[in-house]
């Protein structure tokens, strides 16, 4: 690398720099707060004017940062796209979902490529942020910009993949605790990405040799996990056939010394469960079906029937009867210690609980209770309560609940209470000397 593509000669370049985020939500507004507190000048863009005005009136949209840190925070949050023409760097941190055939969305990527087309300057560079297969950013992103902005690819803007790797609500996972990929479509831009990224990224950053190897790297990334976890889910269900408490076969084999320590449960969110099939898609469309990924991917959208039917099983054991039973979820959010129910797996299991008849309410400390009853549509209890209901489903592990006194809990619920452990936080022989009809993963 010459000297004048080092961070140390870029630094003062990127640190009076312009930067306008895409998107903010859970990764962009983090990303626009990171580069403010390094004293950049920040423009914070989303289509969505209600979230603008929201956070432009101080208001912390995401509950992860804090409303303080917005409001004084020095960002230029807007909804008028032409603010796009300040910026010398413009990140992108779109979702990329999937449709309902199970197919990569890329709607909102080509509509920020058009939206950044219209009004990109020749210079600048565009930085992809979301997810994607092999070949999106320069496929769908750089040739919309190109369409849109009549400037070519590489010659009148630049082009680079920096995936997020956030994981909201656990400690240590932010911003700038994370190692970083960064990569770009030159040797120029790649430099540029990292000095950029160096700023706000204290674990530094992994400069990956292309554009398509970072973009192969984050979906391999979730891809890996999901898997694993498939595997556990699958022994689990295994174990129970047999007989077997998974948790106690899992405790004994993680004895060995390369063992890996995976443990059942839903898998939810906006990556894990979508990342293998972008990679699925990329893969299929060079002409190789990945059947394991797939297959995984199976096994874990079959997790929240499973743990409805221990549900069911621990009821028909208490002697009630289906239709006229009652259970009150805990935790609906899609992990730990977040609000976020968005691409929750616990929707499944309520739904398929409803499909027999029994009556769900629920309860989540971090979740807006109104957004619950909306996309659930069951009872919410703000406060958590369990007169009247005939057990628990513990869905969602947070720490709230790690302290449950089982002995209160089961004086409260009606006689021969029942206990689903899907979050795995309790004991099962302690759960029964307590007088719970007790089910886990």
């Amino acid at each position: 690398m010459s000297e004048s593509l080092t961070s140390e000669a870029l630094r003062p370049a990127v640190e009076s720099a312009t930067v306008c985020v895409v998107g903010l939500g859970y990764v962009g507004l983090p990303l626009s707060l990171g580069f403010d507190e390094e004293g950049l000048d920040v423009v914070g863009f989303d289509v969505d004017r209600d979230k603008v005005e929201t956070l432009a009136s101080g208001e912390d949209v995401t509950g992860d940062h804090g409303d303080e840190a917005v409001e004084s925070s020095g960002i230029e949050f807007t909804a008028n796209p032409a603010h796009v023409s300040q910026a010398d760097y413009v990140v992108v941190t779109v979702p990329t979902p999937v449709d309902d055939t199970k197919n990569p969305n890329l709607d909102f990527v080509e509509a920020a490529g058009r939206t950044i087309g219209e009004y990109v300057s020749e210079g600048t560079t565009v930085v992809l942020e979301s997810t994607v297969y092999p070949g999106v950013t320069r496929e769908v992103l750089g040739e919309t910009i190109e369409e849109t902005s009549g400037l070519e690819m590489g010659e009148g803007f630049n082009l680079g993949y920096s995936p997020e790797r956030l994981s909201p609500g656990v400690e240590g996972r932010g911003l700038r605790d994370v190692v970083k990929i960064v990569s770009g479509d030159t040797e120029a831009t790649l430099a540029e990405v990292a000095a950029l990224y160096e700023l706000v990224v204290d674990a530094g950053v992994y400069r990956a040799p292309s554009i398509e190897t970072a973009e192969a790297a984050k979906v391999i990334e979730n891809v890996q996990r999901d898997v694993n976890i498939a595997l556990v889910n699958e022994l689990a269900i295994v174990c129970d056939h047999l007989g077997l408490e998974s948790e106690e076969v899992l405790d004994a084999a993680g004895s060995k010394w390369n063992f890996h320590d995976y443990r059942p449960g839903l898998v939810g969110g906006h990556c894990i469960p979508v990342d293998p099939l972008y990679l699925a898609h990329g893969s299929q469309r060079a002409g190789y079906s990945p059947d394991l990924i797939l297959t995984g991917r199976e096994v874990n959208e079959y997790m929240p029937k499973h743990a409805a039917e221990l549900a069911l099983r621990a009821l028909n054991d208490s002697g009630r009867v289906l239709k006229d039973s009652r259970l009150l979820v805990l935790g609906l959010a899609y992990k730990p210690n977040v609000g976020d129910i968005r691409t929750s797996e616990v929707d499944g299991v309520v739904r398929e609980l409803a499909t027999y008849g029994v009556d769900v309410a629920g309860h989540d400390p971090h979740a807006d209770d109104d957004a619950m009853a909306e996309s659930f549509g069951i009872e919410i209890q703000p406060e958590r309560r369990f007169e009247g209901f005939d057990g628990i489903v513990v869905a969602t592990a947070h720490d709230e609940f790690d302290d449950l006194d089982l002995d209160a809990v089961a004086a409260e619920l009606n006689d021969e209470p029942v206990l689903v452990d899907v979050a795995g936080q309790f004991d099962g022989d302690a759960a029964a000397k307590h007088g719970f009809h007790y089910e886990c993963l």
